[in-house]
Order: C-alpha cells, then sequence, then structure tokens
C-alpha cells in the first residue's frame, strides 16, 4: 500500500466486503435500502491512534464514521463511538457532483478524539435510485505521531549561560561599567561637599568695573 505525498505510511488494515441492507424479508422480493456497511479492521493487538483516513469516493452521497475504541483507562473494553455522522460526499445525491472524488478526513474534524481504534465502521448512505452501487475506494488510515519538543533545560543549564554571559568580554570602544560607576559615585560626592560649602555672599558675574571682561565671556 502505497504512502501519502509527504511520505506518510499508512498502517495495515483490512476492508472487509460490504454489505448492502435491504429492506423486506426472505418471503418477498427485498428492497435496496440504500445504506451500506464497511468494516475497516486495523491490526489485532495493536489499537492505533488516528491521524487522517483518505479515501476515493463512488457515488456515496453521505458517510458516517463509527469507531471502536479499546480503552487502557477501563480495563481494554471496546466500545462504540460516533466520530462523523452524515458527511456529504456530493454535490447532490441526483448528480455526479463529488461522486468520484478523493476525501480526506482529519482527527480535528472527528466528534471524538480518534485513538486506540481498532475497528473503524462506515455507514454509507445513497438515497437516490440513479445509481445501482455505491461504495468507498482506496481507503487509507494514517497513525497519529506526537510532534518533536525541544527538550526542557534544567537548572544546571540555566547556570552555564549565565557563567558564559558574565564571561563575554566587554563591547569593544565602550568604557568599563565599573569605572563609570566608580567616577559618577565621586562626582555626586563632590557635588554635595561644594553645596555645603557653598556662599550665601552675591557677587557679579564678569562685571569687572562696570564693564564686561571680553575674555571672560569666551
Amino acid at each position: 500500500m502505497s504512502g501519502s505525498a509527504d511520505g506518510r505510511q499508512p498502517v495495515a488494515s483490512t476492508v472487509k466486503a460490504p454489505v448492502f441492507l435491504r429492506i423486506g424479508d426472505s418471503t418477498t422480493e427485498p428492497t435496496p435500502s440504500g445504506v451500506c456497511v464497511l468494516d475497516v479492521t486495523l491490526p489485532l493487538g495493536k489499537p492505533v491512534n488516528v491521524e487522517e483516513m483518505s479515501f476515493k469516493n463512488y457515488y456515496t452521497a453521505y458517510l458516517t464514521v463509527r469507531l471502536l475504541r479499546r480503552s487502557p483507562e477501563h480495563n481494554g473494553l471496546a466500545k462504540w463511538c460516533t466520530a462523523v455522522r452524515d458527511l456529504p460526499l456530493m454535490d447532490n445525491p441526483h448528480t455526479e457532483g463529488g461522486s468520484q472524488d478523493y476525501y480526506s478526513i482529519h482527527r480535528t474534524q472527528m466528534q471524538v478524539k480518534p485513538d486506540h481504534v481498532v475497528t473503524l465502521r462506515l455507514i454509507l448512505r445513497q438515497p437516490s435510485s440513479a445509481w445501482l452501487t455505491f461504495s468507498l475506494e482506496d481507503i487509507r488510515i494514517f497513525p497519529h505521531t506526537e510532534p518533536l519538543t525541544e527538550p526542557e533545560k534544567n537548572v544546571s543549564d540555566w547556570l552555564s549561560e549565565l557563567v558564559l554571559l558574565d564571561k563575554q568580554p566587554h563591547v569593544e570602544g565602550l568604557p568599563d561599567p565599573q569605572t563609570v560607576s566608580s567616577s559618577i559615585q565621586q562626582m555626586w560626592a563632590l557635588t554635595e561637599v561644594m553645596q555645603t560649602n557653598q556662599t550665601t555672599a552675591s557677587i557679579g558675574r564678569f562685571d569687572v568695573d562696570g564693564c564686561y571682561d571680553i575674555q571672560s565671556l569666551t
């Protein structure tokens, strides 16, 4: 069985022969009900987390997908649930629009999480009498894989990065931060001393004999 365009490989699965439901008993001619059931079984003893289901339509108007899930939380008991209900595959059951198109159903489009699945039951409906047979072809089930995540850093990793940052050389052309800090403290202390010893006497600025000194202004 071939994989998808992005290299993913489907899980091994077995599609059982379709069962067409009919209305009536053995004494009368049964009437087609327009309902067909397809069972897709997955590897025995290996429940699958389903990522996506793809297939080619063949004159099926509506699709319902039921899953048989074997949950490990419930002692391995299997239970049926509905994942997709009456999904339209054709524009109109009486016309050919969409009758032979390819489709895919992703796990995010399902009503329940398709995890621990052992069997998929596909219920096909075709209410139009224009088509004698209907089915699905090329059914492929792709497994779900968790995306790779970056491992979390422990405390020792963060401390190592901090030590490396402290050991990095200073940027060329900039003064040493400790020298700048010491100079600012000295200037602040000098300013405090000057303000404390400041005299209250008023003197004229640049006033020499009633005129300005040109050199004092330069």
